[in-house]
């Protein structure tokens, strides 16, 4: 199906102007994001206060909470609800983007990646605070996207709490600013490569811990382990990777890392969750506890996922034929379906929206198809196709 008709949807909290509604309020339900109805969106990103799109032309729009320059520009106010784009990166076609704590990196399709917001633990690559005579901090944020690790031939970037991590094109993962909250581990301003991983065709961080896809279909995960989120049977940090073990005979197709929680996708459609389990984010219906190694989410089975994203403490898992099941803390109207409910158990979310105004007669009769979607601190996005009942023949 074209992407041409795609619609970005938000739901959840909105006090950071993170929904791009125009307003900073809370939805319960899904709404659509208007001022992005012009573009061709083909990919979002959802953060802990803030949010980004990414067109099919390679714009780059930010909307929500702006003190440190995360939204690409300097702030002139705390927060903006309404979507713009990021105009220094206007000569260059972003083709992916990540948003950590407060710091954000975006990649180009020539595989140069650009850091801007937050630096006080070199999290975009730069010397962090240097003071001046007097003793204070000279420069901590940057708000305009430059350049970082200009040697590397980047693929895919992801962003931490305060720390950065990218995959390069030739299969290695790179690394810097403060992987683990102060005190654990010293932070790297000058990017490091991660030893011992070769061929990784995926990355995906969580807040404190980090998780590699190797294209042998191999899982590693090194970094915070608090709540067993790096999935080896104990709460034992890594500051090397480590082996994931999982059930033999899977095959690992995506991955995806949220606060204290982590996820991964079989090529059957089949989602594998651990970590911290609290407010039921894993998805084990009524047991709550924290899963110290992977294991199958029994109640997504049978509805063959083809994408799962992880929050701060929820998450929300894409079905094939485009519907979305939300499960994990309730309040602000996260889960996207009218209740405040915190739950384990998997539950859809409804776009009861109407169909795209230009469609003839004999289109609107149909229903909305998420395409993807990206869970945030706490709010989450989406974006959807309109799907008639008269194309759906046609398939």
């Amino acid at each position: 199906m074209s992407t041409l008709n795609s619609t970005v949807f938000a739901w959840g909290s909105g006090e950071d102007g993170q929904l791009g509604i125009g307003n900073n309020e809370e939805k319960e339900w899904v709404c659509s994001v208007k001022a992005l109805q012009s573009e061709t969106v083909s990919s979002v990103v959802a953060g802990s206060r803030n949010s980004l799109a990414i067109c099919q032309d390679g714009k780059l729009f930010t909307w929500g909470w702006n003190q440190r320059g995360t939204l690409g520009h300097p702030p002139e106010t705390k927060t903006e609800n309404i979507p713009s784009q990021v105009k220094s990166l206007a000569s260059v076609k972003i083709v992916q983007a990540a948003i950590g704590g407060w710091h954000c990196l975006a990649v180009d399709d020539q595989g140069q990646a650009y850091a801007w917001g937050g630096n006080e633990y070199g999290q975009c690559g730069e010397e962090p605070e240097r003071k001046d005579d007097s003793g204070r901090a000279v420069r901590r944020d940057i708000v305009i996207p430059q350049r970082c690790v200009p040697k590397l031939s980047v693929r895919q970037v992801a962003a931490g709490g305060t720390h950065s991590v990218v995959l390069t094109h030739e299969g290695h993962v790179w690394t810097w600013g403060q992987p683990w909250p102060p005190g654990d581990i010293k932070q790297i301003s000058t990017p490091m490569r991660v030893q011992g991983l070769e061929m990784v065709r995926l990355i995906a961080v969580g807040a404190f811990h980090n998780l590699a896809l190797l294209q042998d279909g191999a899982l590693w995960a090194w970094g915070n382990n608090e709540y067993g989120q790096l999935g080896t049977g104990d709460t034992q940090p890594r500051s090397q990777p480590i082996h994931v073990q999982l059930p033999s005979g899977l095959t690992l197709v995506d991955i995806a890392a949220g606060g204290w929680h982590s996820t991964a996708l079989t090529d059957e459609g089949e989602v594998y969750a651990w970590g911290r389990g609290e407010h039921g984010r894993l998805g084990f219906g009524d047991d709550k506890s924290s899963k110290m190694v992977p294991q199958r989410v029994q109640l997504l089975v049978g509805e063959d996922i083809v994408q799962v994203s992880c929050g701060g403490t929820h998450s929300v898992a894409l079905t094939r034929d485009g519907r979305m099941f939300s499960f994990g803390r309730g309040d602000h109207g996260r889960l996207g379906y009218g209740r405040k409910v915190t739950t384990g158990h998997p539950m859809e979310v409804p776009i009861n929206l109407p169909p795209p105004r230009y469609l003839n007669d004999s289109s609107s009769e149909g229903r909305w198809c998420a395409k993807l979607v990206a869970c945030g601190g706490r709010h989450t996005l989406a974006i959807a196709t309109w799907q008639s009942d008269s194309s759906e023949q046609l398939v």
